[in-house]
């Protein structure tokens, strides 16, 4: 039934365990794809026992990614999966819906990114399990709306890009309508329902109540695009929406004579010690780069000379006549120098992979890798014992499929 040639860390909740901020809390993860699973990466990082039911093949979050590495554990997968335990189970099943209820009385939150209609069709829904635990915090992460007339519709990154105004951002840089190189309305989203779900969980602490909390991906996103390019716009109908320095089409990394770098003069002592180092005296002090208002207004022509001045110099020159004047800068890295940088890990199954570590430190509950990403199936029979599901429940809806374990033989 479970691997027995792999030694596995104890992946039950115990003492030690209990680092990170979010230490004690539970979470019932309802998720797939990387939206919900990244967001309930970041609870588990942040010290939440994270319990996570997947299909019976695991779904895309297992599959993400170029590599497929072993028991449906992809290169993203490593990451996405860790510090959860793994539940494998059909939710279509009536047994396996009361054994998820039965987990749910244990949990303060849950997160899902099922339909509307998909929840109400499998008994999931907010009502089902306020009914067994009247605090739970529950929160429904979609595409859109749930009272909007797409409520149902399927959204992922690339729709919500188009949907939200980002694509039409970079076609006012003078191009297509183009889609960013990274799944940030997953990314965003998935940030917004952490937001979410711990400020409900802080106003069930002060007041006893759960609740029902909802974060439309679509509705996520615009408010994040929306920030300032919908600044003008918003104050007055008639302008159009913007951030002209952002709109600009020279705005972005400058070539050197022997690489790339971002140079991000913000004031106009900083353009002035620029123009001033490249022989371009007759733009010191000139009304462009006056004021930060004419700065942004003139933003296409100011990019444009930064350009021009970037070619004269190597990178590490630019670097250090940056860093003496205090001038923003960067160096155009790339992204397998990144990677390099992380921390290497030992799978128990998979070996040596990279680790992306929680960003946020705190002094007095650091967080930990306190679990591997799992097999899928790993942890189901332990998760539903500590529910008080009984062994012979637990074994009759193995013998019909409808709960999964990994296998001896992988």
């Amino acid at each position: 039934m479970t691997r027995t040639d792999v030694e596995w860390p104890d992946q039950g909740p115990k003492k030690e365990d209990r680092t990170g901020p979010l230490a004690g809390v539970r979470v019932l993860d309802l998720t797939s794809v990387v939206m919900g699973p990244w967001a309930t990466q970041i609870l588990g990082d942040l010290g939440a026992d994270v319990i996570t039911i997947e299909s019976l093949d695991g779904g895309m979050n297992r599959d993400l990614g170029r590599r497929h590495l072993h028991q449906g554990l992809s290169g993203l997968g490593l990451n996405l999966l860790r510090n959860k335990r793994s539940v494998s189970a059909n939710l279509k099943d009536a047994g396996v819906r009361l054994a998820v209820l039965k987990v749910a009385v244990t949990c303060d939150i849950v997160i899902t990114n099922l339909r509307p209609k998909s929840l109400a069709s499998l008994g999931l829904t907010y009502a089902d399990f306020s009914a067994v635990r009247a605090d739970i915090i529950y929160c429904a992460a979609q595409g859109f709306r749930s009272d909007g007339p797409r409520a149902n519709d399927p959204a992922y990154d690339d729709i919500i890009q188009a949907e939200s105004g980002l694509a039409d951002a970079a076609a006012r840089t003078g191009r297509d309508p183009m889609l960013a190189p990274t799944i940030i309305a997953d990314k965003v989203s998935g940030m917004t329902v952490v937001n979410a779900v711990l400020a409900a969980f802080i106003h069930r602490q002060r007041t006893g109540r759960g609740q029902y909390v909802e974060v439309p991906m679509l509705e996520a996103m615009r408010a994040f695009i929306l920030v300032e390019l919908g600044g003008d716009a918003i104050r007055d109908p008639n302008a159009p929406p913007g951030y002209a320095r952002v709109f600009s089409p020279a705005r972005g990394p400058q070539r050197t004579k022997d690489g790339w770098i971002n140079m991000l003069p913000y004031s106009t002592a900083d353009y002035d010690a620029l123009f001033a180092e490249a022989g371009l005296h007759d733009l010191v002090g000139g009304e462009r780069s006056a004021t930060y208002r004419a700065i942004v207004d003139n933003a296409t022509f100011l990019y444009g000379k930064l350009r021009e001045l970037a070619a004269t110099k190597t990178t590490a020159e630019w670097l250090a006549f940056c860093t003496v004047n205090a001038i923003p800068v960067g160096r155009v890295r790339k992204l397998d120098e990144l990677v390099s940088e992380l921390p290497a890990q030992n799978h128990p199954v998979i070996g040596a992979y990279r680790h992306i570590p929680q960003p946020i430190r705190f002094d007095d509950s650091p967080t930990a890798l306190r679990r591997h990403a799992p097999l899928l199936g790993q942890d189901s029979i332990a998760v539903l014992k500590e529910a008080g599901v009984a062994d012979e429940e637990i074994e009759a809806m193995i013998a019909r499929g409808a709960i999964a374990v990994p296998s001896d033989d992988g």
